[in-house]
């Protein structure tokens, strides 16, 4: 899925109680990260819930990996890796995230905790953009 399919999706979701439960399931549909992963070295700082982003770069083109204990949150983590993922560091640096977010309406929506959270693991993909 892009995240034009999932603007779509959420618009047609009328209320807030509907889209958090499709945010869930993007997390549950997320793949299992390894548990190797699960260390500090990957940790986001910043979020209440435990998130591990994990950068892979191949042919100048970077996925992300991620989880998190949360599953809200591992939701959320979904959508940032459909933002994020399989693109140069370049364009990982132009994307407008946050008119992505407001387009969703997870600005607005979100507790300040997990908005918090959302910040910081985006920080941390433009700090591995930045270093790779």
């Amino acid at each position: 899925m892009n995240i034009e399919e999932l603007t779509e999706n959420f618009e047609l979701l009328e209320d807030w109680e509907d889209k958090y439960r499709y945010i869930i399931d993007l997390g549950e549909k997320l793949p299992p990260l390894d548990e190797k992963f699960k260390t500090e070295e990957w940790k986001v700082r910043g979020c209440t819930s435990q998130v591990w982003l994990v950068p892979e770069i191949k042919n100048g083109v970077i996925s992300f990996k991620g989880d998190s204990d949360a599953a809200i949150v591992k939701g959320i983590v979904s959508i940032v890796l459909m933002i994020f993922s399989n693109k140069s560091a370049q364009a990982i640096k132009e994307i407008a995230v946050e008119n992505i977010f407001a387009k969703l309406g997870l600005e607005e929506h979100l507790s300040p905790s997990r908005r918090n959270g959302l910040v910081s693991m985006v920080e941390k993909i433009r700090f591995y953009a930045d270093n790779m």
